[in-house]
């Protein structure tokens, strides 16, 4: 199973991903994690600066995340990735090549990523010291099939919507 969830920058993708990979791994489930911050610097993208912050170097990064997915499941690990996917065709190649894909949807409001801008990104784009940026001046696809969106709702706790998440997958899982 590769569970990849996305979102924008701020919507919580990596701590549900943390969270999730907890329980999981409590059920015995052997997994990886992969965060899109770590896989960036792993990828060389983090030093070739903006060359990677188009929309062609996002898809070709994203493109390699999910052929990485590929590789790990095909060891018979389990994959939980947290990165913003952006793109339809990422999602249908993912819907078409990674077996057991779960699509996991964090929509949140931008008011509420700029009030939470963990990064600074958004506070760097009102600045003029960034461009760029998913969900402002570059376009994103929402994923129009998530088979779990989440929607943003204050106060909503990060560990109950692993639980409800965790839910969802041991129904996928159960023979």
């Amino acid at each position: 199973m590769i569970v990849w969830i996305t979102g924008l920058s701020g919507a919580g993708k990596s701590t549900l991903a943390g969270h999730l990979a907890q329980r999981m791994r409590a059920r015995g489930l052997p997994l990886v994690l992969l965060d899109g911050d770590q896989l960036r610097e792993v990828f060389g993208a983090a030093a070739a600066g903006t060359a990677h912050h188009g929309r062609a170097g996002r898809l070709e990064l994203a493109l390699r995340y999910a052929r990485l997915c590929r590789l790990i499941a095909a060891q018979e690990l389990h994959v939980v990735i947290a990165t913003i996917g952006m793109f339809r065709e990422v999602y249908a190649w993912n819907r078409a090549h990674l077996p057991g894909y779960v699509e996991v949807y964090l929509k949140t409001p931008l008011d509420e990523l700029r009030r939470r801008d963990p990064k600074g990104i958004y506070r760097d784009y009102d600045a003029g010291r960034m461009r760029q940026v998913a969900g402002l001046d570059l376009a994103v696809d929402e994923p129009d099939g998530a088979d779990w969106l989440l929607e943003f709702a204050p106060g909503r706790d990060a560990p109950a919507c692993a639980d409800e998440l965790m839910r969802l997958l041991e129904a996928r899982l159960a023979p």
